[in-house]
């Protein structure tokens, strides 16, 4: 009855990685990808309603009631440049009869019926996903999902909002619940932060200089690029203190560089802090001690 495994099988990385070619030669056009409707996932039997929810064919059954869908512990998804990353996604959904299988995958555009409206789709590693019972009439179901970079990231505007796919069959598989627009997850671009306090020692009440470098991953070329113009802030904590404080806030430069100058009174540590944006992750570095004499 289920044919999810033939459509991950020709819609996943693999399909990406033949459709992508380099920018430069594409014109930035994005790949066509075919998002997998409910009827795939779940078997012919279900009804296309054309708005991006379904059900059975069957008007007197009672639908499933999803609950609850958890993607990546609820944590936002951050890939660097070549390493691959797998999450865990689940769906916690009832029915009177149970729940037989459930299903999740992230996509980016608009219009899920339509394959030149997206431009990204992270689909399930799994044909059927391991569902476990709570009680009788309620399960949730896990699955998981591979992102590889090089490949299901091929630029860096997918980094951001994607939209969350959520379906469950119900336990006599009698009907389904499935929508596009569950709900929405973030995907971002690998953040790095460097910092180095000059010179080392230094008298008490000269003044030290503060450098380091602000980068995040790129997609397009699998290296990582400064981050310009972002707000960092300047830390620094006593050797005698477990707290930093904010001494003051100074942006990356065209290259994503920082420099700044303070005055050495006592031994501690310095570190630069960044924020984050919704493309990228916040990211600290770890403390550069400086010994005052």
């Amino acid at each position: 009855m289920r044919i999810r495994a033939t459509v991950a099988a020709v819609s996943g990385a693999l399909a990406l990685s033949a459709l992508v070619v380099p920018a430069a030669q594409a014109g930035d056009q994005a790949p066509r990808v075919h998002k997998p409707s409910a009827a795939e996932i779940f078997g012919s039997a279900v009804k296309d309603t054309a708005k991006g929810s379904f059900a059975s064919s069957s008007a007197a059954t009672t639908a499933p009631v999803i609950s609850k869908v958890t993607v990546n512990g609820g944590k936002d998804i951050v890939l660097g440049t070549t390493a691959l990353k797998t999450i865990t996604v689940s769906v916690t959904a009832s029915h009177p009869s149970g729940i037989a299988d459930g299903y999740v995958d992230l996509w980016h555009g608009t219009d899920p019926s339509s394959p030149d409206t997206i431009d990204g789709l992270l689909l399930p590693n799994e044909d059927a996903a391991t569902c476990t019972a709570v009680n009788a009439t309620t399960a949730t179901c896990k699955l998981t999902i591979t992102v590889d970079p090089r490949y299901d990231l091929y630029k860096n505007a997918l980094a951001g909002t994607w939209h969350v796919s959520a379906g469950v069959l119900a336990g006599d598989q009698s009907d389904i619940e499935y929508t596009d627009f569950y709900s929405t997850a973030r995907v971002q671009r690998l953040s790095k932060l460097t910092v180095n306090a000059s010179p080392e020692p230094v008298k008490k009440g000269r003044t030290i200089t503060v450098t380091g470098k602000l980068s995040r991953a790129n997609w397009e070329t699998h290296t990582y690029a400064g981050y310009t113009g972002q707000s960092v802030k300047l830390q620094f904590r006593k050797k005698t203190s477990s707290t930093y404080t904010t001494l003051k806030t100074i942006k990356t430069n065209s290259t994503g560089n920082l420099k700044t100058t303070a005055t050495a009174s006592v031994d501690g540590y310095w570190r630069y802090s960044f924020a984050g944006t919704s493309t990228t992750p916040a990211v600290t570095t770890a403390g550069d001690y400086v010994d005052v004499q």
